[in-house]
């Protein structure tokens, strides 16, 4: 496995081989720079601080500093840090300000900049130019007296007039660089592991991102199921009913227009019509079915299993639940039964709900040839959705902390088991 970071990368054979001794270098000699920059600004706003004007300033610049060097730790890391700030929830300087304000890391970041600009960046710089520039300027000792003519003194030390001493000292420069190349790759390791200790999240802000990670896909589940119910409503009492008007019109028209030519195309058109009205209305019951919404997930699954092409066993007993919850097991339970009829070649299947200790299980079963994969591209040979359907419903119960597995042996049964925390409704 290739090494991650200067540590690891030390743990090798060849590490004076590859390339992390000149990133250790690059990352702390651009360090050096950086921090210089940051002085300077850190003083001309700690001269405006005294008119309260550099205050919010000095917290800004720890927030910029801080973006900066988790991307310029990748000099010296593989793993990229992650931004530990939340994003706001209103738009705007004030509502980003209050956030930024109330979180650890903002703080982190503005110590992390007092720390990197007043004691951090001369050390990387001691080092870089211990580790490079004194093995580099003994090598260059001949060049250097063969320029003087005369003599050259060797990084401020002894006095060589001679060829043979200056050789002497290119070769120990040479014997150097390698050995110091070592300790320069420690030094970057460490600085770049507390580079991550303070600006990368730490496990609560981590968790906190997860929570609002999952509230946020809660939220556009529910909106989903909203958008979608609003659809399916106006093509109820809009699309549908002027397709009944205009089914009983023609119908009229067919009844009062004498044999013919205009008789039989009104006949065509009425059939026509009739076979739209139809089309709607099965679209209408897949978009959200109305008997889910007025007697719930059992008994939806109990129509489900009544419409499906393979004879379906039903073990239903079920109390009302969240919609979204009943909207995802329901879709589920119609996707596999689905898929049954299409390509598992059963003759039976069954489908059993229960819940109980909060928990909804679902399970349908069939006695197909199996070997449904999950992974294939499209729907599976067993039982069960494979591809993107089955990514799909397990994506949409994973927003509900739930959970769908298959068990499809080949030769069969496929089991599609659905697993979702909620409690009972009420009423």
């Amino acid at each position: 496995m290739d090494p991650r970071t200067p540590w690891q990368a030390l743990t090798r054979g060849d590490y004076l081989r590859g390339g992390w001794p000149w990133r250790s270098a690059g990352y702390l000699a651009s360090g050096a720079l950086v921090g210089a920059t940051v002085l300077a600004l850190l003083l001309v706003l700690a001269a405006f601080s005294l008119l309260l004007v550099g205050v919010p300033l000095l917290l800004l610049t720890g927030v910029a500093l801080g973006g900066a060097e988790r991307r310029r730790l990748r000099l010296v890391d593989a793993d990229p840090a992650a931004d530990p700030h939340r994003i706001p929830d209103a738009p705007g300087l004030t509502a980003w300000l209050r956030v930024r304000v109330r979180e650890q890391a903002t703080w982190r970041e503005l110590a992390y900049a007092l720390l990197h600009g007043l004691v951090l960046w001369p050390l990387e710089l001691l080092a870089v130019a211990v580790a490079l520039g004194a093995p580099l300027a003994l090598m260059a000792t001949p060049l250097l007296l063969a320029l003087d003519g005369h003599e050259v003194r060797v990084l401020k030390g002894p006095l060589l007039t001679s060829y043979p001493a200056a050789f002497t000292a290119a070769v120990c420069g040479l014997l150097l660089l390698p050995a110091l190349l070592y300790p320069l790759g420690a030094l970057a390791g460490a600085r770049a592991a507390l580079t991550r200790l303070l600006l990368a999240p730490r496990d609560t802000e981590l968790r906190l991102r997860i929570g609002e990670v999952t509230r946020s896909r809660a939220r556009l589940v529910a909106a989903f199921e909203a958008e979608r119910r609003r659809i399916e409503r106006d093509l109820h009492d809009g699309a549908q009913q002027r397709l009944v008007a205009l089914t009983m019109t023609l119908g009229l028209a067919r009844l009062d227009a004498p044999p013919g030519p205009l008789a039989d195309q009104l006949a065509r058109a009425h059939d026509e019509a009739g076979r739209v009205l139809t089309e709607l209305r099965e679209l209408i019951h897949g978009i959200h079915p109305q008997v889910l919404t007025d007697f719930g997930l059992g008994a939806a699954l109990t129509d489900a299993a009544d419409r499906s092409a393979v004879p379906v066993d039903t073990g239903i007993d079920l109390p009302r639940l969240p919609s979204p919850v009943e909207s995802a097991a329901y879709f589920a339970a119609c996707e596999a039964l689905a898929n049954v009829g299409k390509h598992s070649g059963a003759a039976r299947a069954r489908l059993t709900a229960r819940h109980a200790d909060g928990l909804l299980r679902m399970e349908v079963e069939d006695d197909g040839r199996g070997g449904a994969d999950p992974a294939a591209a499209t729907a599976g040979r067993g039982g069960t959705p494979g591809g993107t359907g089955l990514t799909g419903l397990a994506d949409r119960i994973a927003v509900l902390d739930g959970r769908l597995t298959i068990i499809s042996p080949n030769g069969g049964p496929t089991v599609l088991r659905v697993e979702i925390p909620c409690q009972a409704l009420c009423g």
